[in-house]
């Protein structure tokens, strides 16, 4: 009887849903105009090599500039309740697709053989940079610099903060042509940057939360078994997923529905998977993507092969553009702290410090380990430091930050959180073009010095390693790649006489794979955070 009380002034206001219905239809036609006009100004600033507003940093000022305007008009209230930046339904619904559109657009051979370099940048890296900010920030704190913060809580800060979204460097690497290696650096850090981030980030505020009874060693195992763990979940739904595309046979044109619905379930099942079992989603559900493009992907048919690869380009590109939309205007119509600019401007400072510890520490250490021919050039080092921008990533965390922390605190990182994402993405963004060129490292002419084994990305889509190539470099390439393989347990060798054949019918043919791949290509646009010829 209580319950009917409770419930019925809602059943007899029609004139108060009349008006939540106007608003939520307001609302939605508004988030849709600026997702038109964010493609539209994209593909009219790449038509015109306009590279100095990366589509990124357009999408980005088009929410400002409505959200700003939304702020000072009477339906700031009615509008905000449908256009608030949710970090619930950015990790469970626009994040998903895009992290596994991330692992499934990979390219094998070039992300295998510069694997440890990428580990080594993206973990051991990611560590270093979340360190060395966070105890800068807790220093700076200490000397009166800026606003003090607890040194858990500056950890806290320096791992949200280390995630990293160079989108506008990879474009201008897709449209100008690149080194290989160094897009798959610069790509395959970053994909594992944000899973690296996130779990930092948790295990930090697990230790706030539980700070009496932990210690350094205990923290580190936290992390390691939150990602494993999640890394585990997300490779066993991949192989699982491969076993039951490569025996269930349903690679045939009347089961063609069945077979896309399935490959598209997958991916979801691994990241709500991973968090039920109270690990990390993104960790999980990003080498699902790598495993089922590298193993699921050639069981399908080839229809379904051109779907999912449509599809999953598709939504990642639409779940981008809404990120920096909705990001945009959040960041106009929230509520921010400036009182404590000192903190804003020594962040920038300490982030800038602890990606170049980051970046350099790192090559050094990758080099040491390399033969000559293999080592990394101060350049590609150079254009991986300034890739390092920040983006929606930790702008989410920061806003979860809000609910973690007290109240002055969490606000705090907020908003320098806010206000470095906003100058990367503008300022930073649209000066990458001009840096690149001016390290030679991207544009046509970096071609005739490209040494043995390196090749270029190119304006339509990535080419990877040709072993197969008869020229004086292709036969470079093949005794650099056999020194790799002596000099480490190899992953390629393993994958192309165990995994491949049992869990594919391709019996370990990666040419027949390659030419699939750029038979798709052609067709449709490399893309992704990264891979994307829709994002600048």
């Amino acid at each position: 009887m209580s319950s009917e009380l409770q419930i019925s002034p809602a059943i007899h206001d029609p004139q108060g849903q009349e008006k939540q219905q106007q608003a939520a239809g307001v609302g939605i036609l508004l988030q849709i105009m600026m997702l038109v006009l964010s493609f539209v100004l994209g593909h009219v600033l790449r038509r015109h090599k306009f590279y100095y507003l990366p589509e990124a940093s357009a999408s980005l000022l088009i929410g400002l500039i409505v959200g700003g305007l939304a702020n000072i008009s009477n339906t700031e209230t009615s509008i905000r309740t449908w256009f608030n930046f949710h970090d619930e339904f950015f990790f469970l619904f626009l994040l998903p697709p895009i992290i596994f559109q991330s692992g499934f657009s990979l390219q094998p051979k070039p992300f295998f053989s510069n694997f440890g370099a990428i580990v080594t940048f993206s973990v051991l890296g990611t560590f270093v940079a979340s360190m060395v900010t966070g105890l800068l920030v807790y220093l700076g704190g200490l000397m009166f610099l800026m606003y003090r913060l607890p040194l858990v809580e500056c950890l806290m800060f320096g791992s949200l903060i280390s995630a990293t979204d160079p989108v506008t460097v990879l474009s201008i690497f897709q449209e100008l042509g690149s080194d290989v290696n160094l897009y798959a650096l610069v790509f395959g850090e970053s994909v594992l940057n944000d899973a690296m981030a996130i779990s930092l980030y948790r295990t930090m505020s697990l230790v706030r939360s539980h700070s009496s009874g932990q210690n350094f060693f205990m923290v580190i195992v936290r992390f390691l078994e939150t990602f494993v763990g999640s890394m585990s979940a997300g490779v066993g739904v991949g192989f699982t997923s491969a076993l039951l595309f490569k025996y269930a046979g349903l690679d045939v044109d009347n089961l063609q529905n069945l077979e896309c619905c399935l490959f598209v379930l997958f991916p979801y099942f691994s990241y709500m998977l991973a968090e039920g079992l109270s690990l990390s989603g993104i960790v999980s559900i990003l080498f699902t993507g790598i495993v089922m493009k590298h193993y699921t992907y050639s069981n399908l048919s080839a229809n379904s092969q051109r779907f999912v690869s449509a599809f999953f380009h598709l939504i990642s590109s639409l779940a981008e553009t809404f990120v920096f939309i909705y990001m945009g205007f959040d960041i106009a119509m929230e509520k921010h702290s400036w009182s404590h600019l000192g903190f804003i401007f020594f962040s920038i400072l300490f982030i800038v410090i602890a990606r170049a510890a980051n970046v350099f520490g790192c090559g050094y250490l990758v080099n040491l380990a390399r033969p000559a021919h293999r080592k990394i050039p101060m350049t590609h080092q150079k254009a991986l430091w300034y890739s390092g921008l920040r983006g929606a990533m930790a702008f989410a965390l920061a806003l979860q930050s809000v609910h973690d922390l007290p109240e002055g605190h969490g606000q705090t990182i907020f908003t320098a959180t806010t206000a470095i994402v906003v100058l990367t993405v503008l300022l930073i963004g649209g000066s990458t073009g001009t840096m690149l060129e001016a390290l030679e490292v991207v544009g046509d002419s970096h071609d005739t010095s490209l040494g043995d084994g390196f090749e270029v990305v190119n304006s339509r889509y990535m080419t990877s390693y040709d072993d197969d190539e008869d020229t004086p470099s292709g036969s470079g390439f093949r005794t650099k790649l056999r020194e790799f393989h002596k000099s480490a347990a190899s992953f390629t060798e393993l994958d192309k006489n165990y995994l491949t054949p049992f869990f594919t019918s391709n019996n370990g043919d990666y040419d027949d794979e390659d030419n699939i791949e750029q038979h798709h290509e052609e067709r449709i646009p490399f893309t992704r955070r990264g891979n994307l010829n829709n994002r600048g």
